[in-house]
């Protein structure tokens, strides 16, 4: 049966999209190059169609391609995914579907931890009082591997307690984030089941007073925390007039556009055994991406605070959202840790994270980059103050601090970070707002418009599959690049293993401050390089797994293209990749690329 022309016409089309999605031209590309370099004979130049249909068989590209052609009718009635953490596919921007056939389904425990009695099953009574909703949070993932928030929903689940069967279906429009937080992305139906089946429902009128009486509950509690805030922002501006302008920052936008206390961003969050110390928590935070969020436009900053959800599925955020989980997780060790927003050099603003010792010591942790400085306060008014040494850190000003429970805000002469007291207990330098208020929006189970924070997840990565794979790429990257230069390339096997050492220490260092073990490589190198010949080495660090994209960015650097296009007698290349796992599938990668060659000048 033949296709009307139109019909061809607009079905190449699609397949078009569908390949060019898959990158299937590029993998192609991939896949031939190995083949002509693994399989052929050395006199061998021509590769045949069947051999290369062969080749792309056997590594599953065919199959992946039928599998991605898979139209179906239009029929937009299909189950999707409704787990947490589960990425579901939209066509861009637009409200309708991405016409696949979705047929996932996911178990969702649903208990209480002050319940008592964990062997027996709560009731449809006890459930109901269950006011904790399902975050959902969709995510797009291109070929690159980049990820892009695409929606954001809290779904109340407790529908479900008052139907027949124990069963219910429901569709609810998903809404973008940020600037497009009013524009729909699409609709999702759920169907809802509960496991086991319930012994005895509820009527469907009790449920919906239950949710009506909390909405009611919520609302006002948060009308009367912005009623107090109003009147503690008035109260701390008749100290100082002067306080107008500085960054105290009572509520923040999440990503759907809602105004949320700050204090509810942080919360204490326990790493099980994922971490072991505050300091690989702050280089697991340091791990996940920094991207500010998008503005349209001019006028500065764009304002998005993710909830943990959003932040650790997308696994890269702004300054705010990195603070606000190493806020946590240090809460979660222990300590005394807060949040402090201000700025840093030129004006911009800025959030990191502070820790109160016992002793008085305060710590500042830069969330982006894992660092930590310790802080003593300067006295201006002394003679000596210029020649008081200047601080580490890069902050400027401070406006105010906040963690789970405390909100402050700085009301000393001076904003300066370089002389601000951090005695948080004198209300002369640090203006509280009441405990009891904060507690009342905040506090776990407070409102039922946030859910409790989400455990970290595992990270699914083979660390050593990966560093293997990201590290046969780059050598074939290289010898590529180097054969357009008129360049062979001989590797080194045991040169490279010898740079393992020192990519393992420079990971080390990163995670606890402390330089360790260079001495044995620095020996190693001396005795693998003979006399005569000269080495370099090149160390990078990067927090994605694109081996194009890495190498790419090391041929920016003369110091690392010196390497890659070494000219000289009895060159030897080397290349290591070592990638270091931590929780959410976040990873450090770090890779260094050497060589040696006989001097000959």
């Amino acid at each position: 049966m033949s296709l009307p022309p139109e019909k061809a016409s607009e079905l190449k089309q699609l397949i078009h999209q569908q390949l060019s999605k898959m990158d299937v031209h590029g993998r192609i590309r991939e896949i031939l190059a190995e083949t002509i370099r693994e399989e052929l004979a050395p006199d061998q130049q021509q590769l045949s169609t069947e051999d290369l249909i062969k080749a792309l068989r056997r590594r599953g590209i065919i199959d992946d391609v039928m599998k991605e052609l898979n139209f179906v009718t239009d029929n937009v009635d299909q189950e999707l995914p409704s787990s947490p953490k589960q990425p579901v596919g939209f066509t861009d921007r637009q409200s309708t579907l991405l016409k696949k056939n979705f047929h996932d389904g996911f178990l969702l425990e649903v208990h209480r931890e002050n319940l008592g009695d964990g062997t027996r099953m709560a009731d449809s009574t006890t459930m109901l009082s269950i006011s904790d909703p399902v975050h959902m949070v969709l995510i797009k993932t291109d070929i690159f591997a980049e990820t892009t928030l695409v929606a954001s929903y809290f779904l109340e689940w407790r529908s479900v307690l008052g139907s027949e069967n124990g069963v219910t279906n429901l569709t609810v429009e998903l809404m973008g984030v940020g600037t497009e937080s009013k524009v729909s992305v699409g609709i999702l139906n759920i169907k809802l089941e509960m496991y086991p089946p319930l012994n005895q429902t509820l009527s469907q009128e009790v449920v919906n007073t239950q949710l009506a009486l909390e909405r009611q509950k919520t609302a006002e509690k948060e009308r009367l925390f912005l009623v107090y805030a109003k009147q503690w922002w008035r109260e701390y501006l008749q100290i100082r007039p002067s306080h107008n302008s500085r960054l105290v920052k009572i509520f923040a936008q999440d990503e759907n556009g809602i105004n949320r206390p700050v204090c509810s961003y942080v919360k204490p969050l326990r790493a099980g055994r994922l971490l072991d110390t505050p300091r690989q928590a702050a280089r697991f935070v340091n791990v996940l991406g920094y991207e500010r969020a998008p503005v349209i436009g001019g006028g500065g900053k764009q304002e998005q605070w993710c909830t943990l959800l959003a932040f650790l599925c997308r696994n890269k955020g702004d300054c705010e959202d990195h603070a606000n989980l190493l806020c946590s997780l240090l809460l979660g060790y222990g300590l005394e840790a807060f949040v402090c927003v201000g700025t840093k050099a030129k004006g911009v603003t800025h959030a990191w994270v502070m820790t109160c010792g016992t002793d008085g010591t305060i710590t500042f942790w830069e969330s982006l980059t894992g660092h930590r400085y310790l802080h003593k306060p300067t006295n201006p008014d002394e003679p000596s103050a210029a020649e008081q040494s200047k601080p580490l850190y890069p902050y400027r000003t401070i406006g105010c601090v906040f963690n789970h429970q405390m909100f402050l805000g700085n009301c000393q002469p001076s904003d300066s970070v370089e002389s601000c007291v951090f005695d948080l207990n004198d209300e002369s330098k640090w203006k509280p707002m009441s405990e009891e208020a904060v507690k009342s929006v905040c506090a776990p189970g407070a409102t039922t418009s946030l859910p409790p924070f989400p455990p970290l997840c595992a990270s699914t990565i083979d660390a050593s599959v990966t560093s293997n794979e990201i590290e046969m790429q780059l050598r074939l990257l290289v010898s590529e690049h180097r054969k357009d230069l008129g360049l062979t390339t001989v590797w080194e096997d045991q040169l490279s293993y010898l740079l393992s050492p020192a990519l393992a220490s420079y990971e080390f260092e990163r995670t606890t401050s402390i330089s360790a073990g260079n001495e044995e490589f620095q020996d190693a190198i001396r005795r693998a390089v003979p006399d005569g010949h000269t080495f370099k080495g090149f160390p990078i660090h990067f927090v994605y797994r694109n081996a194009r994209r890495a190498f790419a960015t090391c041929l920016r650097s003369p110091f690392c293209e010196e390497i890659i296009c070494c000219r000289g007698d009895q060159v030897r290349l080397a290349v290591r990749v070592r990638v270091f796992t931590y929780p959410e599938s976040a990873c450090a990668v770090w890779i260094m690329f050497a060589c040696k060659y006989r001097s000959v000048l």
